[in-house]
């Protein structure tokens, strides 16, 4: 049984099924289970299962619902239990956020990209705007406590400082405004994002608390699905890898060297240097799984596909070096900023 691109267009060849082609476009499913005895001829619909950390309300499922709006979401506890769910079956695609114009690569995923052969099929950047939320009727001046995600708290340092209260970091933003309801804590306030007072029934004390007013997070969605995606209207983005034992500067430089004769746009270069806890760990899907260890690893995003030609003779030069590369998906560049609606 094969499946369909969930972020194509599904297309649907038989003449038999025109009706069908229809209500599949009625309906606006994106998930189409195909049967193998037939070819491609659609024999049920599938909502897509995305799977996310914390639970309903939180930025990393609204992303996940701006990248499939008709997904059902998969509330899980950690970042780690989201890719096990789509490693297992349980879900189609997970949502990681990688990075945020306040805290760079803070939010620390990048690891679980390495550790694990989930490709990238989707990034998804929203704007993450903070409001101070509390039980209805609670006023500011009786507040003793603010709770939420360690982020989410350094994100609002001076809102804080201004309320002069106590703050306690808890799992994530969603996750203290449900720890807000079930104690009924009417001294303490969550801050999360209006939506969560929407769908929870809280009072919004204050709007927009955090220190930035551009404060933009960059989700990942990943899949089990290794092929490459069509480019379409945007075109196309790839994320890979470069670790290696040698000199880091001379590999960045042979890096940088071949694309720039190529006229490939690098939209990301990050270096991470040997850490106090020890070396980088990547997975090697080719060679059965195993993690391989390295004191420093590159990461590069870059305009365009594994397909391009130009893109296949750049890493070919990268290659003359004793470097591993691993590609960690191609997808759609999709240049929007998406906030909550």
């Amino acid at each position: 049984m094969a499946y369909a691109s969930s972020f194509d267009l599904v297309k649907l060849y038989a003449p038999s099924r025109l009706n069908y082609r229809k209500q599949i476009k009625q309906r606006k499913q994106r998930f189409v289970v195909f049967s193998s005895q037939n070819g491609a001829v659609p024999t049920a619909v599938k909502k897509l299962k995305v799977a996310y950390q914390g639970v309903p309300g939180a930025y990393s499922e609204f992303a996940a619902k701006t990248a499939c709006p008709d997904c059902t979401p998969l509330p899980c506890r950690a970042f780690l239990d989201a890719i096990t769910a789509v490693e297992e079956g349980k879900a189609d695609l997970a949502v990681l956020p990688v990075e945020s114009t306040m805290e760079g690569t803070a939010l620390r995923n990048y690891d679980l990209l390495l550790r694990h052969d989930l490709p990238i099929v989707q990034e998804v950047s929203m704007y993450v705007h903070y409001c101070l939320l509390a039980m209805p009727g609670v006023q500011k001046g009786e507040l003793k406590k603010v709770i939420s995600h360690p982020l989410a708290l350094a994100h609002c340092g001076r809102a804080l400082a201004q309320l002069g209260v106590d703050h306690e970091a808890v799992e994530d933003t969603a996750g203290a405004v449900e720890l807000l309801l079930s104690n009924r804590m009417l001294d303490t306030a969550a801050i999360a994002s209006s939506q969560a007072a929407l769908l929870y029934g809280l009072d919004v004390l204050a709007q927009d608390v955090q220190d930035e007013s551009w404060n933009v997070t960059r989700f990942l969605i990943l899949s089990k699905d290794k092929s490459i995606p069509k480019k379409n209207k945007f075109g196309s983005k790839t994320s890979l890898v470069v670790a290696h034992h040698t000199g880091t500067l001379t590999v960045l430089l042979k890096l940088l060297s071949a694309f720039s004769a190529r006229n490939i746009n690098l939209t990301k270069l990050e270096v991470n240097p040997s850490r106090t806890d020890g070396p980088v760990l990547v997975l090697d899907p080719k060679e059965g799984g195993p993690l391989k260890e390295f004191p420093c690893v590159l990461y590069v995003d870059f305009e365009g596909s594994m397909d391009d030609q130009k893109i296949k003779d750049a890493l070919a030069e990268i290659s003359e070096f004793p470097v591993f590369i691993r590609t960690l998906g191609s997808y759609s560049c999709d240049p929007h900023i998406y906030g909550l609606q």
